[in-house]
């Protein structure tokens, strides 16, 4: 018996307790999985020195239904030789999972929400969080509020016609009539194409309309404001909740969700330039990841070509492109809107080290002797046989190996090596124990002996194959020869096309299979089939695959596979943060307890493995493996200290099973406390299934000698780090090419590195350490600056921004926030300091535009529980038409104050500013000292 899921992992050996059942607002029913028939004779495909089959082993499966039945992709004949991007956020419209739902389980779009039914597609925008599983799980679960189709649709399926990067379109067609819709992440519009029947759209209840012109319609249901869009020259009717428009000989029309019922005339200025496609690009330079995200249109009407777009956090964070004040609620936090059809996002590549430094803090003797206990193991590979285990364990190897060769251990070293070696080439050969087949019909290639779904459910191929991917980037960089396109390197770049494909053009695999370029992270399952849509468990595993793109395209000089990895690992680096640990605290509803999530949902985030609830296991698993592609995780050093302080209170105590993952976590941001816990407990504990003694030892060592990797400055190759100890730096490269090169750090320093070597030192002209301006300030002190992004931060470096003060749109806002601008930081502690009180120094702009009234309330709840018992409103400014800053501060007087003030114990501070007179937008500086709030609270 199996769960129809898509990451069960086992329990580790070392477990002393038992697995708890994890409480999810899902209902996974238990069912068989038989074998599917598999021909009698397979042709095996050459690759180099290895090769693979082209059909199964005999008595395996591949994708099955939930019975056991062999399922091919539910595509129209327009895309039946178009390789489907499984593991997506609508894989369900292709991957036919539960046989009797041939249309699709809730997608999770964001804003919006669909759903696939006989009669048309499911629309909602779901803003109200629920908590669920006994509080370890907060979902914004998809609820109709109305449904798109033509009158009389009853089609007997949904199929998936076409597809790009973030949009996909489901085709509907019951003999009589045909509906075609664009949907996708971002997109507050639904496009439709639809002929046989008029435009009908049927809302949950009796809708209230609040604008009508003809063929622009305005309604609101359940609370949601939408916009309906026909042909120019119709009308749409309302009955009841029936809303019916012809379509005048014209096949298009368009839905919308808006932020705000005055949003209308913005919207409707878009609602005949359809979105036809999605791209992302991406260019890796000077230490800098770019990507931009476009959109292709098509106007159905007119000329217009533009759109508008709602951006995720982990994308306005790092944008400079203008904003619109409009935004909408997400499980992902507020999303923010742009009217253009492409944005820019610019962040730091996040580097990756085939191992950290040497350094002097480490016991070669001792070292030596933790390395030896795994090369003269009597299997190192622990029995392992399947994709999964046996990835564990070449990722544990592969991390010793570098090591090994840092301290001088040549023969252990070539030791290490050698099993590798001989276990890849292995699984590279068919005909044997375990091998790779290629499924025509899929277009994918699995491992078998197979595990958790990668077989009939096409499950996590990213997670398994970044193991193999990452050792093979070891060998290749001791043995060019062996990673040779005609040697070993074809067998791992076809693992690469099918995980993590970079063309579009390819014909044998789909792009980028598990990555969500829009929502910035992977998806785990195959299928996408539950309720709260798809998910990741492991999001360290998907940066596992990133690194090792890293690794293997510099070491095998191929610099597209590189600056892939790069991209892709500086982007989930961000989502992560944002996503899974709720690092600016912004993400995450208030009525969620906790600090960090094991998993992230379609419709939320979940306190919670597939397979245990064990505290230690649901903060780690988004930990390991810990590898030389883990430092992006010291970007977030108060969300690591969060972190691990949760899992010790849900714990009881500090970690006892998964302690080493658990150790070398809190290392990236207090190294002096890990190694604390290290020597107090090295000796009596098993490592986690892919660590080991040595590297745990050396990994603790290390950041304890030099310091946490300093992530607000980046080296100009990828393979480069940077740490910082007692205000100094050191700087880290590993150069692989055939010449000796300098590497410059964007502070100035540079680093001499020789040919095929890692080099490490204090850098020559470098600056002093200072915070990293991406990581929020303690939520201590008393004076915190406006970050955009909404948050107040302690931190006193960073660069300059703006955020843009919503217009008033023309009526009297005074002493009420309208849409208002809000800054907000969360768990502060302090004592009131008696007769003192608020301050704040701010410089607003209204440009030339007259009679703008930027006003300011300042908020305070004492103790977090998401009430506040202080507001204190401040009379607005009266700004000038002349362009320029101006310094609005407190000396204006309060207009009302209500509650008390009192002591902070984990409370909430937040700043809002607002447009109180005018019809148009202003601007507020964020990032410095002309920025600032200060609290009477010491």
């Amino acid at each position: 018996m199996a769960l129809p899921h898509d990451e069960v992992l086992p329990m580790h050996p070392s477990l002393s307790r038992p697995a708890a059942a994890t409480v999810l607002a899902i209902a996974l029913a238990a069912v068989g999985l038989g074998p599917a028939a598999s021909p009698a004779a397979a042709a095996t495909i050459p690759a180099g020195s290895g090769s693979y089959t082209d059909s199964r082993p005999a008595g395996t499966s591949g994708p099955t239904t939930n019975t056991g039945a062999p399922v091919t992709p539910k595509v129209t004949a327009a895309a039946k030789d178009k390789p489907v991007p499984t593991n997506d956020w609508w894989s369900s419209l292709a991957f036919q999972r539960y046989g009797d739902n041939p249309y699709s389980t809730p997608m999770y779009g964001h804003p919006l929400t669909y759903q696939a039914t006989s009669g048309g597609l499911q629309v909602g925008y779901p803003t109200t969080p629920a908590i669920v599983g006994e509080g370890r799980q907060y979902e914004y679960a998809h609820k109709a509020d109305l449904t798109l189709g033509l009158s009389g649709l009853n089609s007997p399926d949904t199929k998936a016609d076409d597809w790009s990067d973030w949009t996909v379109t489901p085709y509907w067609s019951d003999g009589t009539r045909t509906l075609r819709t664009t949907i996708g992440h971002g997109m507050p519009f639904v496009y439709a194409k639809g002929s046989g029947g008029d435009a009908r759209v049927t809302t949950a209840s009796t809708p209230t309309v609040f604008a009508d012109n003809g063929n622009v319609l305005g309604i609101t249901v359940a609370g949601h404001h939408y916009a309906l869009f026909a042909p120019t020259g119709t009308d749409w009717n309302v009955s009841g909740t029936a809303i019916t428009a012809g379509l005048g000989g014209k096949d298009y029309f368009s839905l919308a969700v808006l932020p705000s019922t005055d949003a209308l005339a913005t919207y409707r200025k878009y609602a005949f330039s359809f979105v036809t496609g999605s791209k992302v690009t991406w260019q890796s330079t000077g230490g800098t990841v770019n990507a931009t995200y476009s959109l292709t249109t098509e106007a159905k009407e007119g000329t217009e070509r533009g759109t508008l777009q709602a951006l995720y956090r982990h994308q306005w964070l790092h944008t400079s492109d203008a904003l619109t004040s409009y935004t909408y609620v997400s499980p992902r936090g507020t999303m923010k809107v742009r009217e253009s059809a492409s944005f820019t996002t610019s962040q730091k590549n996040q580097g990756v080290l085939p191992a950290l430094p040497a350094s002097s803090g480490v016991d070669k003797a001792r070292l030596t002797g933790y390395l030896n206990e795994v090369a003269n193991a009597s299997d190192p590979f622990s029995g392992a046989s399947d994709t999964y285990w046996t990835g564990k364990a070449l990722g544990k190897l592969a991390q010793l190996v570098p090591v090994a060769d840092q301290i001088g251990q040549t023969g252990i070293r070539d030791k290490l090596l050698g099993l590798m070696k001989g276990r890849l080439q292995e699984w590279f050969t068919a005909g044997g124990a375990s091998e790779f087949s290629y499924d025509k019909n899929w277009k994918t290639l699995t491992g078998y002996p197979a595990s958790y779904g990668s077989d009939t459910e096409l499950n996590d191929h990213h997670f398994h194959y970044s193991y193999y991917v990452y050792a093979a980037a070891i060998v290749a960089q001791y043995d060019q020869a062996w990673a040779a396109d005609s040697a070993w390197g074809t067998m791992v770049k076809t693992l690469v096309r099918d995980a993590a494909n970079p063309s579009r053009t390819d014909t044998a695999y789909p792009f980028l299979r598990g990555f969500d370029v829009y929502a910035g992270h992977s998806w785990a399952s195959g299928h996408q089939g539950f309720a709260a849509g798809n998910n990741q468990e492991s999001s360290s595993e998907s940066i596992n695959l990133s690194a090792g793109l890293v690794l293997w395209g510099a070491a095998t000089g191929d610099t597209g596979l590189r600056d892939l990895g790069s991209y892709l690992l500086t982007t989930e680096s961000e989502a992560i943060g944002q996503y899974w640990f709720d690092a600016d605290q912004q993400v995450f509803p208030g009525s969620f307890t906790h600090d960090t999530v094991g998993m992230v949902w379609g419709s939320g985030g979940a306190y919670s493995t597939w397979w245990t609830a064990n505290p230690e296991e649901i903060h780690g698993i988004n930990v390991l493996p810990v590898t030389g592609g883990s430092l992006h995780l010291a970007r977030k050093k108060a969300a690591i200290t969060r972190n691990i302080a949760e899992m010790e209170r849900e714990n009881g105590g500090p970690a006892v099973e998964w302690r080493d993952i658990l150790w070398e976590f809190q290392a990236l941001a207090d190294p002096a406390a890990a190694k604390s816990k290290w020597d107090a407990g090295n000796a009596g504990y098993a490592p986690e299934a892919g660590e080991s003694k040595a590297h745990t030892y050396h990994w603790i060592t290390t950041l304890d000698s030099l310091g946490a990797p300093d992530m607000s400055v980046s080296g100009d190759i990828p393979t480069s780090a940077v740490f910082a100890k007692g205000g100094v730096r050191t700087y880290a490269a590993h150069n692989y090419g055939s010449t000796a090169r300098t590497v410059t750090f964007s502070d100035g320093a540079t680093l001499s590195v020789p040919a095929r070597s890692t080099a490490t030192g204090t850098g020559t002209g470098g600056g002093d350490p200072d915070p990293d301006p991406e990581e929020p300030g303690p939520s201590t002190g008393n004076t915190f600056r406006l970050k955009t992004g909404g948050t107040l931060t302690t931190a006193t470096d960073g660069a300059a921004g703006a955020d843009t003060i919503a217009s008033a749109d023309g009526v009297n806002r005074d002493g009420t926030p309208y849409r208002p601008t809000v800054y907000e930081i969360k768990k502060v502690d302090g004592t009131y300091a008696s007769g003192s009180s608020t301050t704040f120094r701010l410089r607003v702009d209204a440009g030339t535009t007259v009679a703008l009234a930027p006003q300011v309330r300042v908020s305070y709840d004492l103790t977090g529980d998401g009430t506040f018992d202080r507001t204190e409103t401040f009379r607005y400014f009266a700004t000038d038409p002349v362009a320029g800053w101006e310094e609005y501060t407190q000396a204006v007087g309060t207009k009302a104050v209500t509650g008390s003030l009192g002591n902070l114990k984990g409370g909430t501070v937040r700043l809002e500013i607002w447009n109180a007179l005018g019809a148009g937008t202003a601007q507020v500086q964020t990032g410095t000292d002309a920025a600032v709030l200060k609290i009477p609270f010491v």
